[in-house]
């Protein structure tokens, strides 16, 4: 480590001891009398453990082998102390009510130590972190993730500093690479992406734009000498173009390629640094450090704080259980330290269980199986015939890069299924039909964008499995069936319905690649069933992704609009299951995000909007599914187990990770709260907020996303518009649904600050 970094750490840790001295004192003098103790695992059998009383010093060994000295109060540490793991893993810094809260030193077994903030045993906030193989990273952290301002020295020598997002390189930055090569610029995923300028160590240079970490579209390529070429650059040698400008008129250049440029690039990756392998909020404690946590006779504690989620006792230590802003900065009127300002005392526990309004009944397995003797029985056949010929052909690596051929949708290629088989198709024993299969390299290519797999998507829908059929037609008169799995719903459409998805294709195929949190339905394959015989007649389907396909069970689900006409539930609480469908007048809930999940969501609506309005599309609405969590992460499993399925760990955020390694995306397996609301009319769209609050679970994204503002919607809105207010009906233009959906969307998903 040079001399400039050594000094930098130094300081900052001197920085650190002093504000841990200072806060260490201010302890001492608001609570004067102390006692020490020693105190064993059954010593929690005394009743007056429930009992608030003043802070002890107190060294405490556990049955696991794990060794605990400092202040304690009510039967969990606060205030300073320091825990050992029998595992040789240690913290000494701040507690508050026996979780990490505030500065503190984090030490790992194999040598690497984080020390700075954290917050309910996350790192979060400011902190340096330095591994064992010296990697030193200094900056902003949320939620055990970089992500903020921070600066990064690597183990090989190489430097970053600049914007961190998602735990990688996201925004603007420079990096220094360890042989010399330079670049300040954007960055997106932890590639180049965006304007930047690389410098070579020879002193050639390039300035333009990027994309996946090489030179995409317009660019300039400069010699030291002068000399420079410009033009627009591509991976693509055929789609490479551009001019060579020498510095002395005259001149040629030889030997030189564009595509060399590309081979050099191929050193400049970001390196990826020290992985964290157990984080402290994974680790787990001899204590209760949940909500719930009672005393030996069952009774609750007399008094609790009102922490959002919490990690409950031997979990394990779940990265669902915690993550929410705080906001008051006082306890009891008592001043605390500096690091866990924010908490609150207070007598009652709403955080967590399930609203007692809401019945919870055992989820029901939507739809009936389509056997032989169905009316739409051979129908299914020709449909999984046509997709396991489509999907099956073999096909050349698809490129993002889509040319304009393949978004034509005139083509009059129809493939025959005769019942003996063909050259191209295997015998069956449906009836004779034929197959179309409308922009297949599109298709293919967004089933690759939204990370597909050809054999499993395949196997959902063409297994030996059938498809179930639910119950009843959707309002505009379509059919829905899902896969055996729950993975892939199939609705058929009309001819009007295919017409504004084929118009829309390029511009959906640009903002979903653009954007890989979008909330749009994702759209996997759309076909065409041509029976023959006299009736001749054909069937048109999209494959999409189900939202609600999930490990847990859904006990909630709302279809939302911002409207208010017609749109309520006409069933008492005792008749609503987990699969009805409630509206915007049944919400009962606001729906709190925890923050950066929050701004996210927000900047993906706008986008999301902004596409459906340019389109011309409306009454989409957005689909959101609960699941409540429960009393704990205990009930939390069993309810997992009692839909047959494994529980899944969860994160609060969508830059976070699975302790798995499984990345968390917007709008699927969100943790967040959700507080409960009263209405004081009945048309009321948004309740007033009651402050009783419950974990829960969401998925959610936008649906029925189809519908053009065309005659027959135009008419509904006139003819509607003489019987009841126009704001409150949803066939209204575009620009004006767009508006009343933004508005309604953002009172009802709020920050959870």
């Amino acid at each position: 480590m040079n001399k400039e970094l050594g000094g930098i750490v130094k300081a900052w840790e001197v920085t650190i001891r002093k504000s841990q001295a200072a806060a260490k004192k201010r302890a001492k003098s608001i609570f004067a009398t102390m006692s020490v103790a020693h105190v064993d695992d059954d010593d929690n059998d005394n009743e007056n453990d429930d009992i608030p009383v003043e802070v002890i010093d107190v060294k405490r060994s556990f049955s696991s082998g794990d060794l605990y000295t400092g202040q304690w109060l009510n039967n969990c540490p606060h205030g300073q102390g320091s825990f050992m793991w029998s595992d040789g893993c240690m913290y000494i810094g701040e507690w508050f009510r026996g979780h990490l809260m505030g500065k503190g030193k984090f030490t790992w077994i194999n040598g690497s130590t984080y020390e700075g903030q954290f917050k309910d045993g996350f790192l979060d906030g400011e902190g340096i972190y330095m591994g064992s193989s010296n990697d030193i990273y200094m900056g902003k952290w949320v939620m055990n993730v970089k992500h903020g301002m921070g600066t990064m020295h690597f183990s090989n020598g190489d430097f970053y500093e600049g914007d961190w997002r998602r735990g990688v390189q996201d925004g603007q930055g420079r990096y220094n690479w360890h042989f010399g090569n330079k670049y300040s610029g954007q960055w997106k995923n932890g590639e180049m992406s965006g304007n930047g300028i690389m410098t070579w160590k020879d002193g050639n240079q390039y300035d333009g734009c990027w994309g996946a970490g090489l030179p995409k579209g317009n660019g300039t390529y400069r010699w030291e000498d002068g000399s420079s070429y410009e033009g627009v650059w591509s991976r693509d040698p055929n789609e490479q173009s551009g001019n060579y400008y020498p510095s002395t008129p005259g001149t040629e250049i030889s030997d030189w390629d564009p595509q060399d440029v590309m081979v050099e690039l191929g050193e400049c990756k970001a390196c990826q640094g020290e992985k964290i392998t157990i984080f402290p909020s994974q680790k787990t404690f001899g204590w209760s450090t949940g909500k719930n946590a009672k005393g030996s006779k069952g009774k609750p504690r007399l008094k609790r704080m009102s922490i959002d989620v919490r990690l409950d006792s031997g979990t394990g230590g779940s990265e669902a259980d915690v993550a929410s802003e705080f906001s008051s900065s006082s306890v009891e009127g008592r001043e605390v330290n500096d690091g866990v300002k924010g908490l609150q005392i207070d007598d009652r526990d709403k955080s967590s269980g399930i609203p007692r309004n809401i019945n919870i009944r055992p989820p029901k397995r939507q739809g009936h199986s389509i056997r032989k003797g169905h009316k739409n029985y051979e129908l299914m056949l020709n449909l999984q015939l046509g997709i396991r010929h489509s999907v099956g052909r073999p096909a050349p690596a698809t490129s993002l890069e889509l040319k304009p051929s393949a978004f034509d949708t005139n083509e009059k290629l129809w493939t025959k299924f005769p019942t003996k088989g063909s050259k191209h198709t295997p015998p069956h024993q449906s009836c004779d039909f034929k197959w179309k299969d409308y922009c297949p390299l599109v298709f293919r290519t967004l089933r690759k964008l939204f990370k597909v797999d050809p054999a499993d998507y395949m196997l959902s829908l063409c297994g030996n499995d059938a498809l179930r059929e639910l119950s009843s037609p959707g309002k505009s008169g379509s059919f829905f069936y899902l896969t055996n799995d729950d993975k892939y719903m199939i609705k058929t459409m009309k001819k009007a319905e295919v017409k504004v998805l084929k118009r829309m294709l390029p511009a959906y195929y640009s903002h979903v690649r653009a954007f890989e949190n979008t909330l749009l339905t994702s759209f996997f394959g759309l076909h065409c069933v041509k029976l023959t015989g006299a009736a001749q007649r054909k069937v048109r389907f999209v494959i999409m992704g189900n939202l609600l396909c999930t490990e847990i069970p859904i006990h909630r689900r709302f279809d939302l609009k911002g409207s208010s006409h017609g749109r309520i539930t006409e069933k008492p609480e005792s008749e609503i299951e987990a699969t009805t469908t409630l509206k915007d007048l049944d919400l009962n809930f606001i729906f709190r995000l925890q923050n950066l999940w929050f701004q996210e969501f927000c900047r993906q609506v706008e986008r999301d909007c902004d596409f459906l309005e340019h389109e011309r599309i409306m009454d989409y609405s957005l689909l959101v599914g609960l699941h409540f969590r429960g009393n704990s992460a205990k009930e939390a499993n069993q309810d997992s187990i009692s839909a047959g399925t494994s529980p899944r760990t969860t994160s609060d955020m969508g830059l976070l990770f699975h302790p798995s390694g499984e990345k968390i995306k917007l709008g699927l397996n969100m943790t967040a709260r959700v507080e409960q609301t009263v209405r004081s009319f009945e048309t009321q769209l948004v309740g007033e907020p009651t402050g009783e609050f419950y974990n829960v679970i969401l998925y959610f994204g936008m649906i029925d996303i189809l519908q053009d503002y065309d005659i027959s919607k135009k008419l509904e809105h006139t003819y509607k518009s003489f019987q009841y207010d126009s704001t409150s009906i949803s066939a209204v233009d575009p620009k004006q649904y767009s508006k009343r959906f933004r508005d309604f969307i953002f009172k009802v998903f709020l920050d959870d600050n």
